[in-house]
């Protein structure tokens, strides 16, 4: 096997899910509104904090520094957030698949590892949005993969991902009703997994949400390149129990930090603005 840290191959006898690349940029200074702070749940403010659960790495929105600490775009946002109410956030890793279930079942407050907020999961948790990402593919550099094409191929994904679940099998299964070969796809655990399956060449491409896929792209040192453009943009959201009061408490702690130009800032300090949102709300999916 080999060590994979920031889909930067090492030779090594392990898989870490520690995916350091250098300097984490500086969180940002957020004082608490007292208003808002007011309105978070009894049993949370008298915890003083939220459970929130995260699988990583899914660089650069939540993985784990060279000191193990979960760091990222999200954990940046996140924290900004609960300053605003006046309380903190304790994250707890997880399996992607396992998150909304135990948001569900209230062992988690809040779900949050760039989830995309579909129709589908709004039947199951409550949404509070907060970023906008598309799907982007990336090829080894020089190779000619057409996502909109793929039949026969083999592409990676991370499993339980709407690139696993939703997007790379639509496709296939619009090549098998062409009479071609359905694509194959191998689904890894780990987004680091994926990148680095690409980058050995085990597969022929990889799908993932817009902002992974160019973090990726930049940290393997020119190995791989986009294939085809960004598409099927749609929302993140921070996954909460259905019906919680806790859900507009965040959509307007987050609106503050939008409004203030404090959102904007973070989002710039991660390079991912492009996918930045103006308005937040509680479930946005687009059907």
């Amino acid at each position: 096997m080999v060590c994979v840290i920031a889909g930067v191959l090492l030779a090594a006898g392990c898989v870490t899910n520690i995916e350091d690349t250098g300097p984490v940029p500086p969180k940002i200074g957020v004082q608490p509104v007292p208003e808002l702070a007011a309105r978070v749940p009894p049993d949370i403010a008298a915890a003083g904090e939220v459970v929130v659960g995260v699988n990583v790495p899914y660089q650069p929105n939540e993985y784990r520094d060279r000191h193990g600490a979960i760091v990222g775009f999200d954990i940046d946002l996140m924290d900004a957030v609960t300053a605003v109410l006046g309380i903190r956030a304790r994250y707890t890793e997880s399996a992607f698949e396992k998150i909304i279930p135990a948001v569900q079942a209230g062992t988690y407050d809040i779900g949050m590892s760039s989830i995309t907020d579909t129709p589908e999961r709004e039947q199951q948790v409550d949404f509070v949005t907060y970023f906008s990402a598309g799907v982007q593919w990336a090829q080894r550099t020089g190779d000619d993969i057409d996502p909109e094409n793929a039949c026969g191929k083999r592409v990676a994904v991370q499993a339980t991902t709407v690139e696993h679940i939703e997007e790379v099998p639509a496709k296939s299964e619009a090549c098998v009703a062409a009479g071609k070969d359905p694509i194959i796809i191998d689904a890894f655990d780990e987004q680091s997994s994926v990148t680095n399956a690409l980058v050995l060449g085990q597969v022929d491409a990889m799908s993932a949400d817009s902002p992974v896929t160019a973090y990726a792209i930049k940290q393997t040192d020119g190995k791989i390149e986009p294939a085809g453009p960004v598409f099927d943009a749609a929302p993140y959201g921070w996954a909460v129990a259905k019906g919680s009061p806790l859900a507009p408490v965040l959509r307007d702690a987050v609106q503050h930090l939008m409004d203030s130009g404090q959102y904007r800032q973070i989002t710039e300090n991660w390079g991912v603005q492009e996918g930045a949102l103006g308005t937040s709300v509680i479930n946005g999916a687009r059907s």
